[in-house]
């Protein structure tokens, strides 16, 4: 995720309501269902759905002060896997490792540190926890044909019970390349929802798109290959003319909402819009 360098300005205003996506006769398709806005410095790099289906925010000014002395200065799109918040975060430019924190639902955090692997990339954009609580899915900037895979710390056995060193499981290997991935989501075992910043149309006709990424099976600690497909252009709306950028995706299971965070240009930046879809059949 890119960092942001805000001014104040007004409110963004959204100018029209999105259909979502074309579909087949009969096929089901998302179709957009509302629209809301979160102040982008306490909310603008993402958003997690609660069990009681209140949301929870994450932006740059969510990051804690003792973690920033750290130098993790980057906070990115968080998951709640049962009732545990997952945080990504990373550090600058010439950092060596990412680290995803763990708070309990009784308010304690652990933090989990990843040492680069060759060729990784230090970008921590996202992190989301495996329908069975097992795996937790992140990724990279850039063009990538892969999402990485590690034991969800605290629910996985497989990681130390109080913080530490996290590595690397596998790889979910993408048939298709990718880029810019801000945030990503389990619907099933089987099918995620990533949020895409790619406006250059090379890789999918739609700009800054939707994707689903199937699987065969359900992640069980050995690679896999994810199909690709590029379900619509996510909203690009606001009264504010420049570049927007795509942020945090999230699907809340219990209510059956997919929400994706975008934020537009200019001045208007300092509201993050946040667009609601549900699942419908024509």
């Amino acid at each position: 995720m890119r960092r942001h360098f805000l001014t104040l300005g007004c409110l963004s205003v959204a100018l029209t309501l999105g259909a979502g996506t074309a579909s087949a006769a009969g096929a089901p398709r998302w179709a957009e269902t509302g629209r809301a806005y979160t102040d982008t410095l306490g909310g603008g790099q993402g958003l997690a759905s609660r069990a009681d289906g209140s949301l929870l925010y994450r932006g740059l000014a969510s990051i804690p002060l003792d973690l920033r002395i750290k130098g993790w200065n980057h906070i990115g799109d968080p998951d709640v896997a049962r009732g545990h918040v997952f945080d990504a975060y990373q550090g600058p430019d010439t950092a060596t490792s990412k680290m995803f924190a763990v708070t309990t639902p009784a308010g304690k955090r652990y933090e989990y540190v990843h040492r680069l692997n060759p060729g990784e990339k230090l970008n921590n954009s996202f992190a989301t926890v495996s329908p069975d609580g097992q795996w937790l899915v992140s990724g990279e900037w850039g063009e990538q044909r892969r999402l990485q895979v590690f034991p969800a710390p605290l629910l996985n056995p497989a990681t130390p019970p109080t913080g530490g060193d996290l590595k690397e499981a596998w790889q979910i290997t993408l048939d298709k390349p990718v880029r810019d991935i801000q945030g990503c989501d389990f619907v099933t075992d089987t099918r995620l929802l990533c949020a895409s910043n790619d406006a250059t149309g090379t890789s999918f006709p739609e700009l800054r798109p939707l994707l689903q990424v199937d699987l065969p099976r359900k992640l069980d600690g050995q690679p896999v290959t994810g199909a690709v497909k590029s379900l619509f252009a996510l909203p690009q709306r606001s009264v504010c003319t420049g570049t927007f950028e795509t942020e945090g995706v999230d699907y809340d299971v219990n209510s059956g909402t997919l929400r994706a965070e975008m934020i537009p240009p200019g001045v208007c930046a300092v509201a993050t819009a946040v667009y609601s879809y549900k699942q419908v059949t024509d």
